[in-house]
């Protein structure tokens, strides 16, 4: 028997039933079972309770299984029953090549069927990325009990591990990070978001010990406002002077304490970004984009859906990016006209996908600009732009031939005329949005006529 670690809203309660020390300096993997699983009720192994636990996580922590068993009371197998299973006859690497397409908790559970399997479940080499979810999960306690038995073969390091995605586990704390900060080195991904609990100190702690991450999403975590070097948010490090972040993918998104003054400190220790999203963080404003402009100049995502103080003067030093901007959201920016169009279609010529849905101040003016500028252009989303007319879809029709998704949600000025002439021209159209407008039913099977694969969402009952 071993040891029974039960996660619940009041965190984990252990049950020895051996009292061996053992279990606890060698233990065997985590098994995560959401709630209700089948294979686990009432917070113990047995599938025949009529009672279930609700809403609570359980993690089992126990020792490897026996090479046999030989309680007394258990009879001998049948012939057949001793004869090895098929499964057993392969070499381990075929056995770790099945195992390596198993989620975390399908991967824990495999350990528990016989020595064999608890070997080979544990193998480096399956435990390059760590994903755990679930809201009353106790993640701090999970990742030090994972950590704890990756790191018995390579003491007090994770060298495999190089992912750990934690997204929508709220129970997460500073002490989890933490623990993947002292652990893992080689970390190379890392997702908290909607882990609103932890803070710039958690964050501080995985950047300054983990040198090879790239992607971190901390998106929703409404309590960090900088990514940096230094525990002092406002200390500033040039490109030149000390030692750099090596993040590539940084996801904001609802950060909604994140300032200019913030983003001039990411963007001083974050040099190499090349995918920054920023969705609604509403204190941003073309300050902070002047800062981010000076620093990451190889950024070739950028968001700034939502961000209500962005205008012209933000999208003019986001044109300073030139030819390296390939997806550009700006979405809901009601300060942003024709003028900070021109200045994106000018400059950044191979821009792929565009989104100014809501920027009500756009016109065909503007369309014209980026349809005669960015012929590459693949996805345009101008819904909810009241200004733009079918003159502006003959702009798009005539120089955009590449165009593959195309929303015009709540497009007043749209008529079906319009969209012929995009149909016409735009063969490869996979995605059209008319939702809201004023178009016939002829037009909408014209669209479909010539270009076949073409999706159009709409709200024409009479169009099916």
């Amino acid at each position: 028997m071993g040891i029974v670690l039960e996660v619940s809203q009041e965190g984990f309660v252990m049950r020895d039933s051996d009292l061996s020390m053992r279990t606890l300096s060698t233990p065997s993997p985590a098994l995560i079972f959401p709630p209700n699983s089948p294979g686990f009720q009432n917070g113990r192994g047995s599938s025949t309770s009529s009672s279930s636990v609700t809403g609570e996580t359980v993690a089992m922590v126990h020792s490897p299984p026996p090479t046999r068993l030989t309680h007394p009371l258990i009879r001998l197998a049948s012939k057949h029953q001793k004869e090895q299973a098929n499964i057993d006859r392969l070499p381990d690497h075929s056995m770790i090549q099945i195992f390596s397409f198993l989620p975390t908790n399908q991967l824990c559970r495999c350990a528990r069927v016989c020595r064999r399997w608890y070997n080979l479940a544990w193998d480096p080499r399956l435990w390059r990325t760590i994903r755990l979810t679930g809201e009353t999960i106790n993640v701090d306690r999970a990742l030090k009990v994972l950590t704890r038995r990756l790191c018995q073969d390579t003491p007090n390091v994770c060298l495999m591990l190089e992912t750990v995605i934690v997204s929508g586990c709220r129970r997460l704390t500073d002490r989890g990070l933490y623990t993947i900060a002292q652990c893992c080195p080689e970390l190379r991904r890392l997702e908290v978001s909607g882990c609103y609990n932890i803070s710039n100190e958690a964050v501080f702690d995985v950047v300054s010990l983990c040198p090879n991450l790239e992607h971190l999403d901390v998106s929703g975590c409404s309590k960090v406002t900088c990514i940096s070097l230094t525990r002092e948010a406002s200390i500033k490090l040039s490109p030149l002077h000390g030692k750099q972040i090596s993040i590539r993918y940084l996801d904001m998104t609802d950060c909604f304490v994140l300032e200019d003054e913030g983003l001039h400190t990411i963007a001083a220790h974050c040099t190499q970004l090349t995918h920054l999203y920023l969705r609604r963080c509403v204190r941003i404003t073309d300050e902070g984009l002047r800062y981010l402009m000076i620093y990451c100049t190889s950024i070739k995502e950028l968001s700034v859906s939502d961000c209500r103080f962005v205008s012209d003067f933000g999208m003019r030093e986001i044109a300073k990016l030139e030819s390296r901007l390939r997806y550009l959201s700006i979405a809901h920016c009601g300060r942003i006209t024709d003028v900070g169009i021109r200045y994106i279609a000018k400059y950044c010529s191979k821009l792929r996908y565009l989104n100014a849905r809501g920027c009500e101040g756009i016109t065909d003016h503007g369309v014209e600009y980026l349809a005669k500028n960015c012929t590459k252009l693949k996805s345009l989303d101008i819904g909810k732009c009241p200004l733009v007319s079918d003159t502006g879809l003959e702009f798009l029709a005539l120089n955009c031939f590449n165009l593959k998704r195309l929303s015009l949600k709540s497009c007043e000025s749209i008529t079906g005329q319009g969209l012929q002439i995009v149909a016409a021209n735009c063969f490869d159209l996979q995605m059209l949005n008319v939702q809201d407008c004023e178009v016939s039913v002829d037009a909408l099977r014209f669209v479909k006529r010539h270009c076949k694969r073409c999706i159009i969402e709409h709200t024409n009952p009479a169009f099916f």
